[in-house]
């Protein structure tokens, strides 16, 4: 522990620093006769406790107390300032810039002792308290990583799952949630949001688990009958995820429910339109089309990432709310980086 003693009388000077080093072993007293240099120390390295006098030149003692405050971590310094008896204006101001005690002069050396004893056993509680908060910060941000990865393993093995009942690739998940962050930032929304819509967007499609093969594996054309029961999969990805204390999952179970819907109203399951449908879900409809289209499958070629894109164009105000597709077209040098990186061969892990 540090203590700062600061007078201009040198031989106050001298008898302050001895009542000082009494207070303990683990205890370093500096003095300066200059109120300015002592400010200059502080400001280099804070002490732990200040006594300063008030009567001095250059600099008295209320405003090195004042300048002391405004330190980084100097509000919860112990400061002592020492005053002639009746100076009760002195006093006053003192309280009001944040004196911790006085001492009057002339000074008792015990009182001294004990007071400086007492205020660091304050400092050293504080300081422990300091530390404590840091520690548990530290490990509530540790545990809430914790949960957040065995979350981000759940939304990995549900995708899994869909995609082993699919015949859409690892690298699909990638890029498609990829580019839902693209045009989550490209609509200025908060840099945390947007992370946590790449982490739920690999939900959309877990509904799927709930469809059967037969319709879900079909080459061709499915027949109004299987559609309708391929529009299922929004409602039952939904239920999986739904009632979650996860902000994560929750937002997962709202893009699963969502993404189908198209922004003139001829979407699925609801047929909502426009400002209507969550913009999670308008954001992932984008993303996952132009993936989509550009993707390979057993049963087709994939587009151009140009016919794609025209696709998203022509689709503005009818399928795809205009702003995100515009955010995701503004975004396409970044679009062909993230097809680059993520390539179909890519498993899902």
């Amino acid at each position: 522990m540090r203590i700062m003693i600061v007078d201009d009388n040198d031989t106050n000077l001298a008898l302050f620093e001895q009542i000082a080093r009494r207070v303990g072993t683990d205890v370093e007293v500096i003095s300066y006769v200059d109120p300015i240099e002592a400010l200059a120390a502080a400001t280099a390295l804070l002490p732990d406790l200040v006594v300063v006098d008030f009567m001095m030149p250059g600099m008295d003692g209320h405003q090195l107390l004042e300048a002391v405050r405004t330190l980084p971590g100097g509000k919860d310094v112990p400061i002592v300032m020492i005053t002639a008896a009746g100076e009760r204006s002195i006093r006053h101001r003192a309280l009001e810039l944040g004196a911790t005690d006085f001492l009057t002069k002339p000074v008792d050396a015990t009182e001294m002792r004990v007071r400086l004893t007492n205020l660091l056993a304050l400092r050293r509680s504080h300081l422990q308290q300091k530390n404590r908060n840091r520690w548990l910060a530290d490990e509530v941000r540790k545990a809430t990583e914790a949960i957040t990865n065995r979350e981000q393993e759940l939304i990995i093995r549900l995708s899994r799952a869909a995609e082993f009942r699919d015949p859409e690739t690892g690298g699909h998940i990638l890029r498609m949630a990829h580019f839902s962050r693209l045009i989550a930032m490209g609509l200025g929304l908060p840099e945390d949001y947007c992370d946590l819509i790449q982490k739920a967007a690999p939900m959309h499609d877990v509904g799927k688990l709930g469809i059967p093969d037969a319709i879900l594996l079909k080459p061709g054309r499915l027949t109004e009958e299987e559609f309708t029961i391929m529009k299922r999969h929004p409602g039952i990805g939904h239920a999986i995820l739904d009632g979650s204390e996860s902000d994560l999952i929750r937002l997962g179970a709202e893009i699963a429910h969502y993404h189908h819907e198209k922004f003139d109203g001829s979407g699925y399951p609801f047929g909502l339109k426009g400002s209507d449908i969550p913009l999670t879900g308008r954001i992932v409809a984008v993303a996952d089309v132009f993936d989509a289209l550009t993707s390979k499958r057993p049963y087709k070629t994939g587009w151009s990432v140009e016919d794609a894109a025209k696709f998203l164009m022509e689709g503005k105000e009818t399928h795809f709310d205009p702003a995100c597709v515009e955010a995701f077209l503004a975004a396409w040098d970044q679009v062909l980086e993230t097809r680059a990186r993520f390539a179909d061969d890519i498993p899902l892990r």
